[in-house]
């Protein structure tokens, strides 16, 4: 019997967000809207998101000794991770500067902190977490050595999921634990780097397969997504139609949805398609932790999907949604 059904290992940060009427050039100013302070960082935004939905979630992760450490670690206790994970101090804590365009899309520059002391040993000394995780999820917002100890430190019986972003080249360990490996055609080109020979989607998904995961996801802006398995071969995943206000953390909310429910039994295809409907109802709303929808909200959507829809205005960073759609 596992205590948790998602253990995510990564990055918290505070989001910093700003709204403009279009991004600044070289050398030029731009004024925005008024400073807003949000919880955020891939880690925390996929712990959050998983338990707004109902799973049983844990956090591993690392912020400062600061205020933006406390708004942090709020956030995660109200929407009922179990911070018990979560180490204090060592540096300030990561912050991330968003702007967000009358679109939606956005742009980010993070500033790691804290996140960048997420080392090895802190995975070692968290094994009793491990053991307890149905799923562990992670993303590259930390040392990528402190990966390599989350696999390395996996359960028998536990999955792993990795959305490698930012990307870089990953090590064949890393890569034979995926399943499933979840990445936009940024992400996928930059892995592949020279193996990249084609410009089909579905071509993508085999180089990857071939490189070790288990499973693949590809993220197809308004084509949704291709779901790939040796064992199943590649199922297209529609989108959602929604008007979305702000894409910002809606990728961590389709990768935490998707990790949940493939804990759950449910198939990769099944698992993608709920995953489409909380990343779409995440763009709906201002934020990133606080656009996340209950399972109620995210059933909602289910009527709306249809067999080839798209998300308008929304963009799903790491784990789809691109100039509109998934």
């Amino acid at each position: 019997m596992y205590d948790y059904d998602l253990l995510v290992v990564g990055s918290a940060n505070a989001d910093l967000v700003i709204g403009v009427e279009r991004r600044p050039g070289a050398g030029e100013t731009v004024l925005g809207s008024d400073l807003a302070v949000h919880p955020g960082g891939k880690g925390a935004n996929q712990a959050v998101a998983a338990a707004r939905l109902g799973a049983r979630t844990a956090l591993l992760a690392r912020v400062g000794d600061d205020d933006y450490g406390r708004l942090l670690l709020h956030s995660q206790r109200t929407a009922g991770v179990d911070t018990v994970g979560v180490l204090v101090g060592g540096a300030p804590t990561g912050v991330a500067l968003i702007t967000v365009d009358p679109s939606g899309d956005n742009s980010i520059v993070v500033s790691p902190g804290a996140n960048g002391r997420l080392a090895p040993g802190d995975v070692r000394a968290a094994a009793s977490l491990f053991h307890a995780s149905r799923v562990v999820s992670t993303q590259l917002e930390i040392p990528l050595e402190t990966v390599v100890e989350v696999v390395r430190s996996l359960a028998p019986d536990s999955r792993f999921v990795l959305n490698p972003s930012p990307p870089r080249p990953l090590p064949r360990e890393v890569l034979a634990a995926c399943d499933p490996l979840i990445v936009n055609e940024h992400e996928a080109k930059v892995i592949l780097g020279d193996a990249c020979v084609s410009e089909r989607p579905e071509d993508w998904a085999a180089l990857l397969l071939a490189k070790g995961p288990r499973s693949v996801v590809v993220t197809l802006g308004a084509e949704g997504a291709l779901v790939a398995s040796a064992a199943t071969g590649v199922t297209r995943v529609p989108s959602v139609k929604v008007d979305a206000v702000d894409t910002t953390g809606a990728g961590d909310a389709f990768t935490a949805a998707l990790a949940w429910r493939l804990g759950t039994g449910e198939s990769l295809a099944g698992a993608a398609a709920y995953a489409a409907r909380v990343g779409a109802a995440a763009v709906t709303k201002a934020g990133a932790q606080a656009s996340y929808p209950t399972a109620a909200e995210a059933g909602a959507l289910e009527a709306k999907a249809p067999e080839g829809g798209a998300l308008e205005g929304g963009a799903l960073e790491g784990g789809a949604l691109e100039g509109g759609a998934l």
